[in-house]
């Protein structure tokens, strides 16, 4: 598909989304993603399958809703590089139809003026298309002689490759197994961070399905979708909302890492499955513990494990998360990185001897089909230059020859022949991205013990003193070991202590010691001095000389 017609089918998909939010959610509470029925319906999200991993989104409808809709005699049209398809020769086909393209004039588009649209009302008068015939003139389509599409009911998968991007997106190989890995299942409630594009909220929202809400008894199961950016929410709201999804997935326009996951009514989704797309998972940790420290409500399921996914690409934030999902009690925490390549199987027809043929490579096979070609054409060229004239050779019909030839050709058992090959795909639609994986178990109490304890004694005899097993007895025996050098090292820094605390008053003595005999000294000298002055009567300045002697 060429880039031009393919955003064009990306913008009409979003405006037919935003008309027909308001009306699909109030007609009809079912999706086409999880009960599509038996036919395409009006107003429903159709996946019009053009060839390999391209699709094309598109809401059906039979009223022109938007400006990108108008000049069409035919109603809402979707133009595709194999023609182009009005909406009312899709609607009420059942799934798997072959839908025809249909001639249509795509050269009088755009806004209509009033003379435009004077014009326009007598050339329909002129054809005979009036009001009574449909809404607005819209007249019956005619069949094209060439082109075609297959209308399918939309999937996760086809909505990943064929949706409008607003951020990257998880595509199918990533999201598959991380719903495998955090146990979605239906009836689960999961907390989804990081909307983006609605990749995998609708492959969440698939998995968890068991029912609509309203309709059948029971637990439901939901996904509750958290996203910081106001215009994605939006536009995410309004996809769901136009999908039929709306009560299946709740999205709240939050920033998770200081609100958390609290519902605004202030209820908790009391989730068992998590998946956090953020860039530092880390700081909303905090807000998936059993019991927060600010004393309010836990936004997980209390009765259950929490098994918990981060999408990462730069393992500085691999190491990060954890280490905070240690802090906080998380439980086998391991990295997986997925390498999804898919190996293209097919039969290749190489050689002179296919010519003719639909997708064959017209060139030689080998080095002796290249000469046996050459010795080929160098003898035509000699038989040309030495054969009779062209009025002696008798005339061979062109006709004769093609009858010949496809007499030949059926004779032939082509798709048996060629070469079986096999090749990775060109594009690999992924992100090189880690996966780290965590488990939070259940808080387990004394009083959940002795409550199991008497619930399955009814059923299977609990003895108490049942003897230990040899791998019991060996793990016992570590533990008491590694006991025994703790307390040994223990007692050891405390006689060190001890040791210390008596050797301090000696160093404080030696160390005060030579200092009060040097005050003791300098007193003595002085009172010589003072009798030696007294004695003699000489000067205080000749004393010390006397007094030293």
């Amino acid at each position: 598909m060429h880039h031009a017609e393919y955003a064009e089918s990306l913008i009409k998909t979003e405006q037919m989304t935003t008309a027909a939010a308001t009306s699909t959610a109030s007609t009809s509470p079912t999706s086409s993603f999880l009960t599509p029925g038996r036919v395409a319906k009006e107003g429903a999200l159709t996946s019009l399958y053009v060839r390999r991993d391209t699709s094309i989104p598109v809401v059906l409808s039979q009223t022109v809703s938007s400006s990108q809709d108008q000049g069409y005699a035919e109603g809402v049209v979707t133009n595709t590089r194999f023609g182009s398809f009005p909406h009312s020769t899709i609607i009420d086909s059942p799934w798997g139809s072959q839908i025809r393209a249909s001639q249509v004039d795509t050269g009088s588009r755009g806004r209509l003026g009033p003379d435009q649209q004077a014009k326009r009302r007598k050339l329909n008068e002129a054809n005979g298309v009036s009001k009574e015939h449909g809404d607005d003139g819209v007249r019956d389509a005619v069949a094209a002689s060439s082109g075609f599409v297959h209308v399918l009911p939309p999937t996760p998968e086809s909505w990943t490759y064929s949706l409008p991007h607003r951020t990257q997106v998880v595509y199918t190989p990533d999201y598959s197994y991380i719903l495998l890995r955090i146990r979605a299942r239906p009836g689960t409630q999961l907390i989804e961070s990081g909307s983006g594009s609605g990749s995998f909220t609708h492959a969440a929202a698939r998995a968890v399905f068991n029912g609509y809400p309203g309709t059948t008894s029971g637990t439901h199961g939901h996904v509750f979708t958290y996203e910081y950016h106001e215009a994605r929410h939006a536009k995410l709201k309004t996809e769901l909302e136009s999908h039929g999804l709306s009560s299946i997935v709740t999205p709240t326009h939050r920033d998770v890492y200081q609100d958390g996951f609290i519902l605004p009514d202030g209820t908790s989704p009391r989730a068992s499955s998590v998946f956090l797309d953020l860039p530092a998972p880390w700081k909303a940790f905090q807000h998936l513990q059993r019991t927060p420290s600010d004393g309010s409500i836990s936004a997980l399921e209390p009765t259950q494990t929490v098994y918990l996914c981060t999408f990462l690409p730069c393992i500085e934030q691999v190491q990060k998360s954890a280490a905070q999902l240690r802090r906080y009690g998380w439980q086998e925490i391991s990295v997986v990185e997925i390498a999804h390549k898919r190996i293209d199987v097919r039969r290749d027809y190489t050689g002179y001897r296919f010519d003719g043929m639909r997708g064959v490579n017209a060139v030689a096979a080998d080095v002796d089909e290249a000469l046996d070609k050459l010795r080929e054409v160098e003898q035509r060229t000699r038989d040309f230059q030495t054969g009779p004239l062209a009025e002696d050779a008798p005339a061979k019909k062109v006709k004769d020859v093609r009858i010949s030839n496809k007499q030949q050709d059926a004779s032939k058992s082509f798709f048996r022949q060629g070469s079986i090959i096999h090749q990775p795909e060109p594009e690999l639609k992924t992100h090189t991205s880690y996966l780290v994986f965590a488990v939070l178990p259940r808080e387990w109490t004394e009083e959940d013990e002795a409550r199991e304890r008497e619930n399955w004694g009814k059923f299977v005899k609990v003895d108490v003193d049942v003897p230990k097993s040899q791998r019991q007895l060996k793990k016992e025996a570590k533990g008491k070991k590694k006991n025994r050098e703790r307390e040994q090292a223990a007692q050891a820094v405390g006689n060190m202590v001890v040791a210390l605390g008596n050797l301090l008053p000696l160093l404080v003595l030696a160390v005060l010691t030579p200092s009060i005999e040097r005050q003791g000294l300098g007193e003595c000298q002085a009172h010589n001095e003072e009798r030696v002055t007294k004695d003699t009567g000489l000067p205080a300045v000749a004393a010390p000389l006397f007094s030293l002697a």
